[in-house]
């Protein structure tokens, strides 16, 4: 009888230890298949030309096709869309830069296909609605194609993993759209913290937040209100979390753990969809996601992560980034500036960068000096053909430029599948936690141990 008490006990033991919030809740990690390898620091061989077919010619893809237009060895084989006038429109794109005429697809749901299946593409680049995404991807690498996917580069976690032993099997990149890490600022901090102006980076901050009440209606279809009324958890997550995995070489030497997250109720979009749409009260507030949504993450090296994702708030817009270090800080909102120990800069003689002071952020004159002497090596290169061309500033440009010279060049890309992977994996695992009462849920090791074999985020070049 006192051994069935002993077992009793410990398997109330084990049982109070599984259910206790202090255990992470854990996802499936599939093993990787037979016969595939990681795609860490993967390189393609080289492509003198990139032929190209876009996917999606509604809100970005006609600016998508505008600079390709202007970037070296490019050749535009393809355009496609559900709507012939989108594809029409678009050919004038072509016309306009002295391009041929591009291959059209348009007429059905399926259209996209067509364009994958043709044997004169390398590189198949997404723009449609985020539903799509996975599937598409998924289809153009089994297709022979690498591909680019606007963000997230899928919804939940079974579309993760089809996307990762996809890219794995067939050894052709799946790269997201994150244009968030080429804008200017982030570029310069990034290139900051590499040379260590601000000693270890310890805590880091992102998010997405942007009232869309004025957009609410230009998606086709109410895809994106869709999504937030049937889902929760942060569903926008890439643009504040790219800049700071790269600025904490997130799977180059760190990984990701666990996250929480948490909610407010909604209020803006329900009264929303009662006012502006005249829906039924009990049924506009029958909406899934919350109004804020904030994750805290931490990673194996012991490092935090906060994000918020907001789309109703009278809010300013903001993408919050910080990196908060043992020797300096950097915010971008609602103001760019830093803060940072004077020991920590090269003041090659310049009084402005001398006796700073962390307590305080660095006067503008100040701030801009910094900007100039770090700036990074791809801001040096491409800012004047950025600014000029456009796209988010110059960002969007950046992030294309990248993908073809890479491409050309025969080296990994800036963002990889495993990049992909992680930053659009926080609403699948913030819903989870959510409806756990904002338990604790791991983040899967995407990379299925892979974490840890390169040192440090570098731009290939």
């Amino acid at each position: 009888m006192k051994h069935f008490y002993k077992l009793l006990f410990s398997a109330i033991c084990v049982f109070w230890i599984a259910c206790s919030p202090s255990v992470p809740i854990q996802t499936k990690v599939p093993p990787r298949p037979a016969g595939q390898e990681d795609m860490i620091a993967f390189a393609a061989p080289a492509l003198d030309t990139v032929r190209v077919g876009f996917i999606g010619l509604g809100m970005r893809g006609p600016g998508a096709v505008r600079r390709f237009t202007h970037i070296p060895g490019v050749h535009i084989v393809a355009l496609c869309d559900k709507h012939e006038d989108r594809v029409t429109g678009t050919q004038k794109i072509l016309e306009q830069a002295g391009f041929p005429a591009a291959a059209g697809y348009s007429g059905s749901d399926d259209s996209w296909k067509e364009l994958c299946d043709r044997d004169d593409i390398d590189l198949v680049y997404i723009v449609t609605d985020w539903k799509m995404h996975a599937q598409m991807a998924v289809y153009a690498m089994e297709k022979g194609k690498h591909v680019a996917v606007e963000v997230p580069g899928a919804m939940d976690l079974d579309e993760i993993w089809q996307i990762i032993n996809t890219s794995e099997r067939t050894r052709k990149h799946c790269m997201m759209l994150e244009n968030c890490v080429y804008d200017f600022f982030e570029l310069t901090t990034l290139h900051m913290a590499q040379q260590g102006l601000f000693g270890e980076i310890l805590h880091a901050e992102g998010a997405y937040i942007h009232n869309l009440e004025d957009f609410w209606d230009y998606y086709e279809g109410d895809w994106r209100m869709e999504a937030n009324r049937a889902f929760k958890g942060d569903l926008y997550a890439t643009h504040g979390l790219g800049p700071v995995c790269q600025a904490l070489d997130i799977h180059r030497g760190d990984k990701m753990n666990v996250l929480v997250a948490m909610e407010t109720k909604p209020v803006n979009i329900p009264e929303f969809l009662i006012q502006s749409r005249g829906v039924d009260p009990e049924e506009a507030y029958a909406f899934a996601n919350g109004q804020n949504t904030m994750t805290i993450i931490r990673t194996e090296k012991g490092k935090t992560i906060h994000l918020q994702h907001d789309v109703s708030s009278p809010r300013p817009y903001s993408r919050m980034y910080q990196l908060s270090g043992t020797k300096g800080f950097a915010n971008k909102y609602p103001f760019p500036g830093y803060a940072l120990e004077s020991s920590q800069i090269e003041t090659e003689g310049t009084p402005d960068l001398e006796n700073l002071n962390a307590h305080r952020y660095v006067p503008e004159q100040t701030r801009r000096l910094l900007m100039e002497q770090y700036k990074h090596p791809i801001q040096k290169e491409l800012e004047e053909q950025a600014r000029t061309i456009g796209g988010h500033g110059g960002m969007d440009f950046i992030m294309d430029y990248r993908l073809i010279y890479c491409l050309r060049n025969g080296l990994p890309l800036d963002m990889d599948v495993y990049d992909l992977a992680e930053w659009s994996c926080v609403g699948a695992l913030g819903s989870i936690s959510i409806e756990n009462g904002s338990a604790p849920v791991a983040v899967p090791d995407f990379t299925r141990g892979g974490w840890n074999k390169v040192q440090g985020y570098r731009h290939a070049i």
